[in-house]
């Protein structure tokens, strides 16, 4: 655990020394977003803040891969992964600069998705009332959709400062402790992608917050938003890959069934948001990737909540779904949902205290 803490910390530290740097060569090449009408900025932005995530991750691995146990997760699975994320970054950054269409972008994600392949990060098996082992075909399908699901739901969720990376902080936070808590209890290698990966995802955001949050001075843009989607749904299906599913009992189900579902789990906010949005879209007859302005944060300002508040409220809706489904894994129910419930109220009380404020300076 210590070697995984030191190594979200070199991140954290890495992205926040990185990020200024990176906001200077974006406006110089005019990676800058400008106000439009659905934005909640004020002023023009500049982007690419995904690049000093992937910088950073970069140096993090270089000097991280020389410890003595998280060294020994730079597999093959490991090194796909990052080949992957450099390929989005590359794909995010032209965005951010030029705006592909959807349908460009759609495509890159897929090619990403195919660099993962490639290296063996797949769905090998679905768990039922036994474990089913999947054909190549399917098990390179429903990998290659989990990747593009996670990507846009991440995508959709960054339109308000500090938004996306505080939410995916917590959804890594959460996958961190399913993932080294799993080989813990039942004896898996503690060395593994999942676990390095969202330690690196959680310090590049922490180091990241600090430049994004409101006002912010820099946003991450879809090099991104796009980068933390695919690394968080690259572990989640690594991490089927290191399970023995015949190791865990029949008794001990969740954790079987976690590491695919996991990830939607910890983004339930973000997929919400995004199945929304298709369907709204959709019903009145645009696309779906149409922009728009009554995302699940747009809601929360239009209630009177600061960008402040709303993201902190997301952050604890996050949690409040994310952590009880972890602790469901490895402790009794009653105790996932006391956890729930302690939750789902600071959740409530950071709501309602906005409003009791404005009711009482109205009054």
């Amino acid at each position: 655990m210590r070697e995984y803490l030191v190594t979200l910390l070199i991140a954290a530290a890495l992205c926040y020394l990185i990020t200024p740097l990176v906001r200077k060569y974006a406006i110089k090449f005019g990676a800058v977003a400008q106000v439009r009408s659905r934005d909640a900025h004020t002023t023009p932005t500049a982007r690419w803040g995904g690049v000093a995530m992937w910088l950073a991750m970069t140096f993090t691995f270089l000097i991280v891969n020389h410890f003595s146990l998280v060294g020994k997760s730079f597999g093959r699975e490991a090194q796909g992964i990052f080949l992957a994320a450099t390929f989005i970054v590359l794909l995010g950054m032209a965005d951010d600069r030029y705006e592909l269409d959807s349908l460009t972008k759609l495509a890159g994600q897929a090619l990403a998705a195919g660099i993962l392949l490639l290296y063996g990060v797949q769905v090998l098996w679905i768990p039922a009332s036994e474990v089913i082992t999947l054909p190549a075909s399917i098990g390179q399908f429903l990998t290659v959709l989990i990747v593009l699901v996670t990507i846009n739901a991440v995508n959709f969720i960054d339109g308000l400062d500090g938004l996306a990376a505080g939410i995916v902080a917590v959804s890594a936070a959460a996958f961190f402790a399913f993932s080294y808590l799993l080989a813990v209890v039942y004896g898996f290698s503690r060395a593994g992608a999942p676990s390095l990966m969202t330690a690196v995802i959680i310090g590049v955001c922490i180091g990241f917050l600090p430049h994004n949050w409101h006002p912010a001075r820099i946003f991450m843009g879809d090099s991104g938003s796009m980068l933390l989607g695919l690394v968080l749904a690259a572990s989640a299906v690594t991490l089927t890959g290191q399970i023995d599913p015949n190791a865990i009992s029949e008794a001990k189900l969740g954790p079987t069934l976690l590491p695919l579902f996991l990830p939607f789990a910890v983004l339930a906010i973000p997929l919400s948001d995004l199945v929304l949005a298709v369907i709204r879209r959709l019903a009145k007859g645009k696309s779906p990737f149409s922009p728009d302005k009554e995302h699940l944060h747009h809601r929360l300002m239009s209630a009177g909540k600061t960008q402040q508040r709303t993201a902190v409220i997301m952050y604890l809706a996050t949690a409040t779904i994310a952590f009880p489904v972890t602790i469901a894994a490895f402790q009794p129910i009653w105790v996932a949902a006391l956890s729930a419930v302690v939750l789902l109220t600071i959740t409530v009380a950071a709501y309602r205290l906005k409003i009791e404020k404005v009711a009482k300076v109205n009054g």
